[in-house]
Formats: structure tokens, sequence, C-alpha cells
């Protein structure tokens, strides 16, 4: 299979073109880039320093009071290595290497006004933008979910901005060779903004036919990984490829500091799926029954969280 990740333009698809090139995209590597998304960049920044800036330069109190103590509570500040996706998904007991920013469409916490209001913007935006995403995957392969389109893509969004900082040299490439671990998304679809790493190294990896590829963050470009949801709901026709952040070399670690802003399109609670589907698809889950919920599979995964630490 040819590895290389496409390019669509997000005008282009809501014309109708390139319907063929994207419907076999989205079944062969579901991870693709995409122009005309009418994100700013501009808003990217505003909302990229604005959370560097608290990360780097907000006290110990102030952190303490935009803290969830419940770690599956996606809201907040979560400090550095706090989380594990190695352990959520059994791969292993390393920690992220990386500090979080988290808010939904409700019960959020902001450090500041001005924090509040830039971070809202900027919520909106990546969530109309991921909405129309998801109409294009669904109409692209002939799906109409139960309740309707528009029902499916009003839904429960989580956005996530990722500071990964310098690693130490115990946790290089030559020690622990990922910042985090492999994992596909509990999503329909999850956009990403990222900037690269200032000395070119390039941390996100993506499995392309058998193969983790490098995926270089572009000005003039989002980044899309359809998620699990979108497997299901389409009857297992979307690919939700596993994903990783790569550690440098010891040899690559000053300049290797990168940022991440992920907004994951997540269904409502209720959305019911096939647990035989999603076993058939690869998806390690554990829940007992014909189908399940959404909560019931998230669920599962924040019991998890709960035996994480919280700083």
């Amino acid at each position: 299979m040819d590895t290389t990740v496409p390019t669509f333009s997000l005008a282009e698809l809501r014309e109708g073109r390139h319907r063929e090139e994207f419907r076999a995209c989205l079944e062969e590597k579901g991870v693709f880039y995409l122009t005309d998304s009418g994100l700013s960049e501009g808003d990217h920044k505003s909302a990229k320093d604005v959370a560097v800036d608290f990360f780097e330069h907000g006290t110990e109190e102030q952190k303490r009071a935009v803290t969830s103590k419940d770690p599956a509570m996606r809201r907040g500040f979560t400090g550095l290595e706090s989380e594990s996706t190695a352990k959520i998904t059994n791969s292993g007991a390393y920690t992220d290497y990386s500090m979080c920013y988290s808010m939904g469409t409700s019960d959020n916490v902001f450090p500041t006004a001005d924090f509040e209001r830039i971070w809202t913007h900027y919520f909106d935006s990546m969530y109309a933008t991921s909405q129309e995403v998801a109409r294009q995957v669904l109409k692209a392969t002939g799906t109409e979910p139960e309740g309707g389109t528009e029902a499916f893509v009003h839904c429960e969004p989580l956005l996530r901005f990722r500071y990964f900082p310098e690693v130490p040299e115990h946790r290089s490439a030559e020690e622990e060779p990922l910042r985090m671990a492999p994992h596909y998304d509990l999503s329909t679809v999850t956009l990403i903004q990222q900037t690269p790493c200032p000395n070119g190294f390039v941390s996100l990896q993506c499995e392309v036919g058998g193969t983790f590829v490098d995926l270089p963050a572009r000005t003039d470009a989002a980044l899309v990984f359809c998620g699990a949801v979108a497997t299901l709901v389409t009857g297992g026709r979307v690919k939700a490829p596993r994903h990783h952040v790569a550690a440098p070399r010891r040899d690559q670690i000053a300049g290797s500091s990168r940022t991440s802003s992920v907004f994951f399109l997540r269904p409502n609670a209720d959305f019911t799926f096939s647990v035989p589907l999603a076993r058939q698809c690869g998806f390690d889950i554990s829940l007992d029954g014909e189908t399940a919920t959404f909560r019931d599979w998230i669920g599962g995964n924040y019991v998890n969280l709960r035996t994480q630490k919280v700083s």
C-alpha cells in the first residue's frame, strides 16, 4: 500500500469532488490532511500562546484551581506526566510526557477571563470544522446515523491542548521510545492543529499500511484522524488508525518541544453500537452483551484513569 498521507480540500469535498479518492482514504488509511478548513492560524496561535504562557508561568495555586480532582473529568489543567495512555491501552506503564488543558461544551474552568474568551472562540471554530468533516465522512460512506446526521454531529466534543516539552535524557528514544503510547481515538473524527519541533524532529506518527509514518506539522493544513466511532457508525467501512508520539534521540532533545491542539468530535453518551462489530474491528473492549453505549465504553477507560495521579 502507498503510505503517503493524502490531502483533501474541505471546500472541494463539500462540492462533491474527489469522492472516490476520499472514500478509499477513509477505508484504507483513516488519516488525511485538510486544507480550506476555515480554521485561522491566528486563532490557533492565540490559543496556543495563552495556554503555554499559563503552563510556563502560572503559579501552583493557579494550576490547582483549574485542575479536576477526578482524572476522568477532562476539564482544565493536567500536569506533566499526570496521564498514561500506555496504562489505559494496556501497552506499558510509562507516562505521557506532556501537560494539557481541556475543555468541552459545559463545566469548564478557565484561569482568566481572557483565557476563556480566546479558548471559547477557538473551541467553537474547531467544533464547526470537525462537524463538517464528519458530515463528509458520513456522506462518502453512504451512512445515515440513527436520528439523522445533524443530530449525530451535534454532540459532546472535547478539545485538549497538549504541550510536549523537551524530554529529559531518561525519556529519550534510547531509553523510552515514545512520549505517548500507540492508540486509536474514541471519536468520530479528530481534528489536529500542531506546531513543529524547532529542530525539525517529527514526533507525531501514524500507522499506515502496517508501518508508522511521520505526520509533520503543516501551516496550510490541519490533520484529521478518523476515530473508532466512525468505524462503528459506518459498519466497519472507515479505518481508525493507531498513532503515537515518538521521543527524540539524545542528540535530538534540544529543540524538540511541540504543541498539539486535538479536537475530538465524540458522540452523545447514548450512542449505541454493536459490541461484536467493535471486537471484529480490533477494538479493545471488555463490555458484555450485543450492544453498548458510548457512555459504557468510555466509562470503562475512565476506570483506568481514576488510578492515575492528579497533580
